[in-house]
């Protein structure tokens, strides 16, 4: 198995592990956990169980920690879906639903207990200041070895990658906003919650760019920490293979 620097691991790797962690963030069989925990919207249980972690907090704190959505969604969601089991009980559903959604995908994964041991040292390496998310669910308990625990690791090196990319963003002057319409564009902007007509953005895209590799090199810096050249490859490689056996993205 071929070795990989740091950089070449973010490369390879962490555009699969977003794609992951949307994945089940967004599918069907987690929107109808979602109903049997009480939910009556999976986005509700979207924002009370990703951000149960922050703790009995006020909406704004929620928008602040993700980043990207609308902030009257974020208000309408949270203020809907924190009320029905209570933030703490919230996160404890959404990490179930994390773990399930990863036995029932990852069942025939071979190297997911393997991918798993490497991703909780990528994840005990990481410098959590400045990122109450990754933070939160890093403290979460587990699952034991296998496909849910692997598919709650994936999760929470999303949330690693989102916090510092949420970080640089905001140090290159972007809105969150606008760090979406530099990037993916308007349609993500209506995804994410946005309405009425955008600005022009086009001559901030270099800003974007700026955050772009710095996002990655704060991330190249915790896989240096983490893994050995020839354990970064390894990562790498059952990192495609994982992502592989699951559905497309939207």
């Amino acid at each position: 198995m071929a070795e990989l620097t740091a950089a070449a691991t973010v490369r390879a790797a962490d555009r699969l592990v977003h794609d992951m962690g949307s994945t089940w963030m967004i599918s069907p069989e987690t929107a109808a956990r979602s109903a049997e925990y009480g939910y009556a919207k999976p986005l509700a249980f979207y924002f009370a169980g990703r951000g149960g972690v922050l703790g009995d907090v006020d909406a704004d704190v929620v928008y602040a920690a993700m980043g990207w959505f609308e902030p009257h969604l974020v208000r309408a969601m949270w203020e809907e879906g924190q009320p029905v089991h209570g933030s703490r009980e919230a996160a404890k559903l959404y990490g179930q639903a994390c773990a399930a959604w990863g036995d029932d995908h990852f069942a025939d994964f071979a190297g997911a207990t393997r991918m798993q041991q490497l991703g909780d040292r990528v994840i005990a390496a990481a410098e959590g200041s400045g990122l109450p998310l990754f933070a939160g669910w890093r403290a979460e308990p587990r699952a034991k070895d296998g496909p849910g625990r692997l598919m709650q690791v994936i999760h929470t090196l999303r949330e690693l990658r989102g916090g510092l990319h949420l970080s640089a963003t905001t140090a290159a002057g972007l809105s969150p906003l606008e760090a979406i319409l530099t990037n993916e564009g308007p349609g993500q902007a209506t995804f994410f919650g946005w309405q009425d007509e955008f600005p022009d953005c086009d001559e901030l895209k270099p800003r974007h760019d700026v955050a772009e590799g710095a996002t990655n090199d704060l991330c190249a810096a915790v896989y240096e920490r983490a893994l050995s050249p020839a354990e970064r490859g390894e990562f790498a490689e059952l990192t495609v293979q994982s992502a592989a056996l699951l559905p497309p993205l939207g």
